[in-house]
């Protein structure tokens, strides 16, 4: 574990990769508590725009001269060791952290940290917290994996003694908090490359929940997500779809036929009415382990009913952009077989005319070893486009290619550049119509395109 006076005497930190959606709230917080920041990063992004836009300067491409002047340098899991930037921070003498490492230290600095992890649903249930806290003035810190709109970003440096942090399970980050109330989603197969098998998944979650201080709060529908609890002997609260759990839905019904209100149980007794004005049945679940740990910490039911009505949803999940030839342009994170099945689902109960998924594989290793899983859930939509696969932090050792996926989806279609599925989707879409393109990398870009 890292030494938590670390940061003492350092005034001028450097992130390489500071476009990243968990190093920007991480330079936001250390920003406000007046630390001089640089950062790199290869692409342009909107992260660099609101990076820049907080007057922090930012190096496009990464070159060890980058890291000049700095007393303490930080990187993200994703950048890889031949990196020249990173190879001259490491060479430089200056301390060197990695993201997760810096993160763990700044959760324990609080102490109520409420750490968000699971395969799925970790940036909106996030999101909702965050949400909830912030409008009834509770006042948290946050650090989330998407742009909350309220908060404009995806951090806040809250002045309360609580924080909200997105806790992810890739090459076992989550492993460096500090938490204090643990959320565990759901625990499904993701990240196998690392992981190799189900039960060692299932072990780094256990792990992760021993390291909770006070409490966890689990699915206890999710039998992998039990399994990993089970005899710990801590506090913990369960919620679910059924009246096993501490927390469950009653009367579930619709509310514009698009989106769902439910009476939010606990042990027998109704807390409040919750609407919930994001599509799909799944958040539901989100919004309850949400609520579960607003509660934990001091928000009455009023408090989590009013947040949860006002959230409209966290950037790339499941976001309205705008219009092209009268159909509806959205964006989405879901990167997972399982994500996308819930996302394409909700799609399709909205009623559009058509549903067209526009899907980026994101790294060679998942695409491979979760092929016929994507392969079944994209039909999901009527109409399927890809791109090519996205390698980020891989090679591609594993010889697998997008036409691979596509030969595998009746009527897919599939092209190299974003411009060519853009011109694709000009030419074909129509008024009624619904394109939502889907995926953890750049994708989103096709959906800007197509607006603009």
């Amino acid at each position: 574990m890292v030494d938590n006076n670390i940061l003492q005497g350092k005034k001028h930190l450097h992130f390489i990769g500071i476009g990243g959606s968990g190093m920007y709230p991480l330079a936001q917080i250390l920003h406000s508590e007046g630390y001089y920041i640089t950062g790199s990063d290869n692409n342009e992004t909107d992260t660099l725009a609101a990076v820049r836009k907080m007057g922090i300067p930012v190096y496009l491409g990464q070159r060890a001269e980058n890291i000049a002047g700095a007393d303490l340098i930080v990187h993200t899991a994703a950048i890889m060791s031949d990196n020249p930037e990173l190879i001259a921070a490491k060479a430089s003498g200056v301390p060197v952290l990695e993201r997760c490492e810096l993160l763990g230290l700044i959760t324990r600095r609080y102490h109520h940290a409420i750490c968000v992890s699971g395969t799925h649903g970790k940036t909106t249930t996030s999101s909702i917290l965050t949400q909830i806290l912030t409008e009834a003035g509770i006042d948290p810190s946050a650090v989330i994996g998407g742009k909350l709109p309220l908060i404009g970003g995806s951090g806040r440096v809250g002045k309360s003694d609580i924080m909200v942090c997105e806790s992810c399970e890739y090459v076992d980050t989550f492993l460096h908090l500090s938490p204090d109330i643990a959320v565990i989603l759901n625990i499904d197969r993701d990240h196998m490359e690392y992981f190799k098998t189900l039960e060692r998944l299932i072990s780094s979650f256990r792990k992760f929940a021993e390291m909770a201080t006070k409490s966890l709060i689990v699915n206890g529908d999710d039998a992998n997500t039990m399994k990993a609890v089970e005899g710990l002997g801590k506090e913990t609260v369960t919620f679910g779809w059924s009246d096993t759990n501490d927390y469950y839905p009653a009367n579930i019904g619709r509310i514009d036929d698009c989106f769902h209100s439910y009476d939010l149980m606990y042990r027998g007794s109704k807390r409040c009415t919750i609407k919930l004005y994001i599509p799909g049945k799944h958040n539901i679940l989100n919004s309850m382990a949400a609520a579960a740990a607003a509660f934990a910490v001091g928000a009455t039911p009023e408090q989590v009913a009013a947040g949860i009505a006002d959230f409209r949803g966290a950037g790339r999940r499941f976001e309205i952009l705008g219009k092209c030839n009268g159909a509806v342009i959205a964006d989405d994170y879901a990167h997972h077989p399982a994500e996308l099945k819930v996302t394409l689902e909700a799609a399709k109960e909205l009623h559009y005319k058509r549903v067209w998924a526009v899907f980026q594989p994101f790294t060679y290793s998942r695409t491979a070893m979760l092929l016929d899983d994507f392969a079944k859930v994209l039909p999901i939509a009527d109409k399927v486009v890809m791109t090519e696969i996205m390698g980020s932090r891989e090679k591609n050792t594993y010889n697998i290619y997008t036409k691979d996926l596509a030969a595998k989806i009746d009527g897919s279609v599939w092209f190299p550049t974003f411009e060519e599925v853009a011109d694709y989707l000009r030419q074909n879409i129509t008024e009624g119509d619904l394109v939502i393109t889907l995926g953890c990398g750049d994708v989103y870009k096709i959906a800007k395109m197509l607006v603009q």
